[in-house]
């Protein structure tokens, strides 16, 4: 075979013309094909990104392959993310959750009796899901509180979260600190907290600005309008510029934070999302035909507002910024700033007490971290 393709390579070569038919042509295309293949050596294919890149190659070193081994090995532990969602009843806290992750991550309460129907005291509930996409794992776990902001007199109702806050951090220290502790210690320190602001058009209630004011110095607060249908484009841009003013003017620094900025690149898009908050939000799990698609969204006698229709409302934003580009900062800042200065003032506490020190005072964030060295902290609070 090898001999007839060098003739026909010959006869080809030197003009001669010669009638071949079909069959003979398939024949000639085997034979060449064959004679390619065995007489020159195969062409090196480009190496993928990662893989070895041969022995000619001098320059390369193959440092980008850890990036790689860093996607194997934390697609194989999974990921861990804990939202605490705050704000009084009636303001769709668990449909927005369900509409977050589409899915049923977070239960609305049933109550059988009206005096059950505002709790007495507020509570802490936990919900732990776990969910894969396209094979990446993560548990999602949902604090909720209900209670919160439901009583005539909500003095101090922000105390029973700061403490589940700061139980939480306790809890993963005495883990860290532990002789015999475990390879990878479970984390149920409270990530982000949702902050649900009722949709009065005014401005921040007294109880608005307290919570924030106190909760912004251990977790990292995301500010959400409510139910934002109810308000016209007018009114919901008014009242986004008060609520913004009014945190200015209490020194409430929410998510995500001016001096946790990294670089300018990381300026440049944080400062984007800072004049979007508070995020005005509508949640809904139902789903409608709008135009011969299937979206979530409120139907009313006028329309249907669409969720996920940034013309409508700023549902987008708000997943963006949680699941989408910056969940991982939003865990770094928790691990790197919130707790790193509750487990300093602890340890401090714990080295001052046999010398007569106060045992509570707090101490400076810039001695937990020097990222954050102005970041300021309350004392006798936590």
């Amino acid at each position: 075979m090898l001999r007839l393709g060098l003739r026909l390579e010959d006869m080809a070569a030197c003009g001669a013309e010669m009638h071949i038919n079909p069959e003979m042509e398939v024949l000639w295309s085997e034979v060449n094909l064959s004679h390619s293949n065995m007489s020159a050596p195969p062409h090196p294919q480009p190496p993928a990104k990662g893989a070895s890149h041969g022995a000619g190659d001098f320059s390369y070193v193959g440092i980008d392959a850890i990036l790689e081994q860093m996607r194997r090995k934390a697609m194989k532990q999974g990921f861990e993310l804990n939202i605490m969602i705050v704000g009084q009843s009636g303001l769709g806290k668990s449909t927005l959750m369900n509409t977050l992750f589409k899915s049923k991550v977070s239960r609305k309460s049933v109550v059988s009796t009206p005096e059950e129907r505002i709790p007495k005291t507020i509570e802490i509930k936990s919900i732990s899901h776990d969910i894969e996409e396209k094979g990446v794992r993560m548990k999602l776990t949902v604090i909720d509180t209900p209670g919160f902001g439901d009583h005539i007199n909500n003095e101090n109702c922000w105390q029973p979260i700061m403490k589940f806050i700061n139980d939480q951090y306790e809890q993963y220290l005495q883990e860290e600190i532990n002789i015999n502790r475990k390879k990878r210690i479970p984390d149920s320190r409270v990530h982000c907290c949702m902050y649900f602001i009722p949709p009065t058009g005014h401005c921040l209630r007294p109880l608005d600005v307290e919570f924030m004011s106190r909760l912004s110095k251990v977790v990292n607060i995301v500010p959400v309008i409510a139910k934002a249908d109810t308000l016209t484009l007018e009114e919901r841009d008014f009242f986004k510029q008060t609520i913004r003013e009014g945190l200015r003017a209490n020194g409430i620094d929410v998510y995500p934070q001016k001096e946790f900025d990294e670089d300018a690149d990381d300026r440049m898009i944080n400062d984007k999302i800072r004049e979007m908050i508070p995020f005005a939000v509508v949640g809904s799990d139902q789903e409608y035909q709008v135009n011969g698609k299937r979206l979530l969204g409120r139907k009313t006698k006028w329309g249907t507002i669409e969720v996920e229709n940034i013309a409508h409302c700023e549902f987008a934003y708000l997943r963006d910024l949680l699941i989408r580009t910056h969940m991982q900062n939003i865990k770094d800042i928790t691990s790197s700033i919130h707790y790193e200065v509750y487990r300093v003032r602890r340890l401090n506490e714990t080295n001052a007490q046999p010398n007569g020190q106060p045992p509570n005072t707090l101490v400076n964030p810039q001695q937990a971290n020097g990222v954050a060295a102005q970041h300021q902290v309350l004392t006798h609070e936590m």
